[in-house]
C-alpha cells in the first residue's frame, strides 16, 4: 500500500481519543511513512493529548445542534460552514486524504459531511453500545462501520472491538507472559501487599458520589475480609471519602491503613495489573479494557443520559465475568452483603475473570486498521 494519509477525527472525551491514539499507533506501526492529522476541539481532551503523541491537530470549532429556540439556532447555520470549512481544508489540503476515520462526537459530523463531499473515503468506529447522532449519520454513507459491541445498532457494522489505549494493551501483553509478576511490580509500586486481594473502585476522573459513599460506608465489613482497597474517588473528592473511612472504621475499631484513597491515578494500568475486582461505571473503556485483562466488576451504569452503559456492560455480564447494579440500588448495605461477601470468594473471582476474558478483545486496534486498509484498497480500486 502506498503511504497513506489519514484524517482522524474525534474529542471532547476520552471515549473518542484514547481510540483515536490506540489506532493511530497502530497505523504508525504499520505504515512508518504515513501522514496522520487529527479534527479535534481547542478546549477537548485532544487539545493536550494529540499533539502530546506526535500527531498534528487542526482545531474544528464546536458546534452542538441547538435543542431549544435561542439566539444559538440563528448563529448555528454559520458556524456549521465553518466547521465543515475546516474540516474540509484539512482533508482535501495538499494531497487529498485516503481515508477519514471518525470516532463521534463534535467535530466527527463536519469531518464526515466534508469527507463525503470531497469524495473520500469515511470509515467510523462506534464505541458504545447505543450509538451516538454524529456515527448514525456517518453510518449512512460510510465505505465502513466498526463496533466494540455485538448488537449496535449501525447498517453494515463489523464487531471489531474497542482499539486499546497503549498502557493497557502493554498489561495486556504483560499478563500475558506472566500475570503474578506484573502484580508483583504494580502492587510494589502502590506500596500494597501482593498476596492479598485488592478492590479497585473507580467512578472516572471526576469521581462518582454513589460509588463513593457505598464502598467508603462500608469499609469495616471489607477490610475485615483481609482484603486492600485502591479508591479513587475523583478530582477534589478524596478527603470526603477519607473522611467517611475514618468515621466508620474508627466506630468500629477497626484499622483503617488498606484503606488507600487517592482522587486519581494517573497510571492506572498499575491498579488494574493488582486488581482481583473493579467498582465502577459502565463506560465503554472501563467495560472492554477490564474484559480484555480478565478482570471481574460490579458495573454501576450512570443513571443519566441514554442508558447506555448498561448496554456496555450487559454482554460481559450475561458471560459471568460482572454484577450489573442500578445506581439508585448501590448502598452500603449492598456493599456489605454483595461485595465484601466476593472478595473472600478468590477462586469465584477468579472464574468470573476468565468468563470475562472470554468475551474481552485484546486486538481492537489491529482489526480497526485492518478496516481502514480495506477500505483505503476498495477506494482506490474504484
Amino acid at each position: 500500500m502506498a503511504e497513506l494519509r489519514l484524517v482522524l477525527a474525534g474529542g471532547g472525551t476520552a471515549g473518542h481519543v484514547n481510540p483515536l491514539l490506540a489506532l493511530a499507533a497502530e497505523l504508525r506501526r504499520r505504515h512508518p511513512g504515513a501522514e496522520l492529522l487529527a479534527l479535534g476541539t481547542a478546549t477537548g481532551l485532544e487539545a493536550e493529548l494529540i499533539p502530546a503523541a506526535g500527531i498534528d491537530l487542526v482545531e474544528v470549532p464546536r458546534v452542538p445542534l441547538p435543542r431549544r429556540p435561542s439566539m444559538d439556532v440563528l448563529r448555528f447555520p454559520s458556524r456549521w460552514r465553518r466547521a465543515v470549512a475546516a474540516a474540509q481544508g484539512a482533508i482535501t489540503g495538499g494531497r487529498p486524504a485516503d481515508a477519514v476515520v471518525g470516532f463521534g462526537g463534535y467535530v466527527a459530523t463536519p469531518a464526515y459531511i466534508a469527507a463525503r463531499r470531497a469524495g473520500v473515503p469515511v470509515v467510523v468506529h462506534e464505541q458504545n453500545a447505543r450509538p451516538g447522532l454524529a456515527n448514525r449519520l456517518g453510518a449512512r454513507f460510510a465505505s465502513a462501520v466498526g463496533v466494540t459491541f455485538a448488537g449496535t445498532k449501525l447498517p453494515g457494522a463489523t464487531v471489531v472491538g474497542l482499539p486499546l489505549r497503549s498502557a493497557i494493551s502493554d498489561l495486556v501483553s504483560a499478563r500475558e507472559i506472566d500475570t503474578a509478576e506484573a502484580r508483583r511490580a504494580s502492587a510494589a509500586t502502590l506500596g500494597l501487599d501482593a498476596d492479598r486481594p485488592v478492590l479497585l473502585v473507580t467512578g472516572g476522573s471526576l469521581g462518582a458520589a454513589r460509588v463513593n459513599s457505598a464502598v467508603a460506608g462500608a469499609a469495616v465489613e471489607i477490610l475485615g475480609t483481609g482484603a486492600q482497597v485502591v479508591h479513587l474517588a475523583g478530582a477534589g473528592k478524596d478527603e470526603d471519602v477519607r473522611r467517611t473511612v475514618a468515621e466508620v472504621t474508627a466506630a468500629a475499631g477497626v484499622p483503617a491503613d488498606d484503606y488507600h484513597v487517592l482522587g486519581y491515578l494517573e497510571q492506572m494500568q498499575h491498579g488494574l495489573a493488582c486488581a482481583d475486582l473493579v467498582v465502577g461505571r459502565a463506560g465503554a473503556g472501563t467495560v472492554c479494557e477490564l474484559a480484555a485483562l480478565g478482570i471481574p466488576a460490579i458495573y454501576v451504569p450512570l443513571p443519566i443520559g441514554n442508558g447506555e452503559q448498561r448496554l456496555n456492560a450487559a454482554g460481559v455480564v450475561a458471560a459471568g465475568g460482572g454484577t450489573l447494579v442500578a445506581d439508585a440500588e448501590l448502598t452500603p448495605d449492598w456493599v456489605r452483603q454483595h461485595v465484601a461477601p466476593l472478595l473472600s470468594e478468590r477462586d469465584r473471582l477468579r472464574a468470573m475473570g476468565e468468563r470475562a476474558a472470554a468475551v474481552g478483545v485484546r486486538d481492537g486496534a489491529a482489526r480497526l486498521a485492518d478496516l481502514v486498509e480495506h477500505a483505503i484498497e476498495s477506494g482506490r480500486r474504484s
